[in-house]
């Protein structure tokens, strides 16, 4: 996918870019910034680190938190998911995005009618946990990456701050954080301005 990137930005013309993506596309962020650090100006990862051998560490089950990933591990299944969930995807969507949203009115029905189109059936929900399943290779792939020197911005909600910053700490010369308030995983539907503001103030 940054090498998807990287062909989009050289069919555009630019020498560099800045660069930003959000929860898998944060993985995608990293991955062109360690690649291609000659095209890079600025990195900014919003509320979610790439895959790294912490992932083994996430706790699939409850254990006090009010969300847990279960998800991670459940689309690393072949098959299974998609023969559960196809014609009815909403299901899952309904459950992820009523527990990840502080304002639930920022995915509203409309919103959630559009996604479940898109993922209803087999080869949609297979492709898409394909993401999940690459996540051995993209940590292996991690381990052979210089640190990066560009200037980091994290953009996390209280949730995800920490463990957005332990990445930055070992993975990023120079970053800073931001954690913008009130808001849960979805931080660029429930807090668009905020967040734009964040990018914007860091891009000058």
């Amino acid at each position: 996918m940054a090498s998807d990137i990287m062909e989009l930005v050289a069919a555009l013309g630019y020498e560099k870019v800045h660069v930003a993506g959000h929860d898998m596309g944060a993985n995608v962020a990293y991955a062109f910034a360690a690649n291609y650090p000659e095209k890079v100006k600025k990195l900014i990862l919003l509320d979610t680190p790439p895959p790294d051998e912490n992932m083994y560490r996430l706790p699939m089950l409850p254990v006090g938190a009010p969300v847990y990933p279960w998800w991670v591990a459940f689309n690393q299944v072949s098959d299974l998911p998609a023969q559960l969930l196809e014609g009815r995807f909403g299901l899952l969507l309904d459950h992820l995005l009523d527990n990840l949203l502080v304002s639930q009115e920022a995915i509203n029905a409309f919103d959630r009618s559009v996604y479940i189109q898109h993922y209803n059936d087999k080869k949609s929900i297979r492709a898409s946990n394909a993401w999940y399943q690459a996540f051995g290779q993209d940590i292996a792939d991690q381990k052979r990456y210089s640190k990066i020197k560009h200037v980091t911005k994290g953009i996390a909600s209280p949730a995800s701050s920490g463990i957005l910053e332990f990445f930055l700490t070992g993975h990023v010369f120079e970053y800073e954080m931001k954690q913008i308030e009130g808001s849960g995983h979805f931080i660029q539907e429930e807090k668009p301005e905020e967040t734009a503001k964040a990018i914007l103030d860091f891009l000058n």
